[in-house]
């Protein structure tokens, strides 16, 4: 179905279209050309980090961290229920196993319930800023201290929240706040991770490039094409996050007030605006007529088929997937647009 306000929509007006022109013309099209090191030089250097590893998404980033840290069969990572299962699936791609802990009324995982879940198994506690609003970050890295463990941010939904933990994960896909197409990137002030996550991500040849390759490594790098679209959306990642907090404020006086409907707390970034609504089912399908694009919460990672466990439905995560959504939320919404959407929620539950 076509959407007249999509949820997403990549704003494309820098340098994009130069650079890539560029990249064609110059025959750099592969991983080796010049933009992948401009675009890791430029995110790191905006996000006050040492180091960028550009990678092919926001799962293989996750996935180089956990391998540079040594995390593999027999560890066990801490995850958030709430979370999209990317971050899950990184943690078994490794070997490893996820234990998860449940979601805060913030829908950040609930700092207060980390602690109960470590063992002398567990290696990385993996945070994920859900929706751009960031976890509260000194009492897990004090807990990483306390039991001497790393810490992966899982910053998918996040630019522009400076990172804290060992290693940062984002994803740059087509939806998120900056966007390659496809394509992740991991930021970390160790110059031996950064390395490592090199290393691993471009098959771990060796330096002499003899096929001869001493561990598993994969075939996860950023192509020169997708780091000029990265590059040309880091020089405007101010601008974006600025435009996206006038988007969140709109919708939040637009919005306020209207019974049957509850807001969540503010986002440090805007990725995408969520929201709670009564009869939601109803209010999709009146906005889908409307030409108004919705999407649904996660639901808990224990709900999921491949982690299932009992406990998920008394989970708060899965309190809030049962009537969570979020609204057509990216840089090229309109203030008419959002008087429209929201004068659609009103009227739905006005009439």
């Amino acid at each position: 179905m076509s959407y007249r306000y999509p949820v997403s929509m990549p704003s494309l007006r820098g340098n994009e279209l130069e650079y890539t022109t560029k990249a064609v013309t110059d025959g750099w099209i592969s991983s080796q050309g010049p933009y992948v090191p401009q675009f890791e030089e430029a995110f790191a250097a905006y996000n006050n980090v040492k180091y960028g590893v550009a990678c092919s998404s926001g799962t293989t980033a996750l996935t180089l961290a956990l391998r540079a840290l040594g995390v593999g069969p027999g560890d066990e990572v801490i995850v958030p229920e709430f979370t999209m299962i990317a971050s899950a699936w990184a943690v078994t791609y490794t070997g490893a196993t996820p234990v998860f802990v449940d979601c805060a009324d913030d829908l950040n995982i609930d700092v207060t319930k980390i602690e109960e879940k470590i063992t002398p198994r567990t290696k990385v506690i993996m945070p994920v800023h859900i929706y751009g609003r960031q976890c509260d970050m000194e009492p897990i890295l004090e807990l990483a201290y306390e039991y001497n463990l790393r810490v992966v941010e899982d910053s998918a939904e996040a630019h522009g929240v400076k990172p804290t933990g060992d290693i940062a994960a984002f994803s740059l896909f087509a939806n998120k706040i900056i966007t390659s197409g496809e394509g992740g990137v991991c930021l970390t002030n160790d110059p031996h991770l950064a390395r490592q996550m090199a290393h691993l991500r471009g098959m771990a040849f060796t330096r002499d490039h003899s096929f001869l390759h001493k561990k598993l490594a994969y075939n996860f790098r950023m192509t020169n094409l997708q780091a000029a679209v990265a590059l040309a959306q880091t020089e405007r990642l101010d601008e974006i996050i600025a435009t996206r907090a006038q988007i969140e404020k709109r919708y939040d006086e637009g919005l306020r007030g209207i019974e049957g409907i509850t807001l969540m707390p503010p986002r440090d970034v805007l990725w995408m605006y969520d929201l709670r609504a009564e009869r939601r089912e109803e209010l999709r399908g009146f906005l889908a007529e409307k030409g108004i694009e919705t999407r649904l919460f996660f639901k808990p990672m224990s709900r999921q088929p491949g982690y299932l466990d009992p406990v998920w439905p008394s989970l708060n995560a899965n309190r809030f997937a049962e009537d969570g959504l979020y609204l057509p939320t990216h840089t090229e919404l309109t203030e008419d647009d959002q008087d429209y959407i929201v004068g659609q929620v009103r009227q739905f539950y006005e009439g």
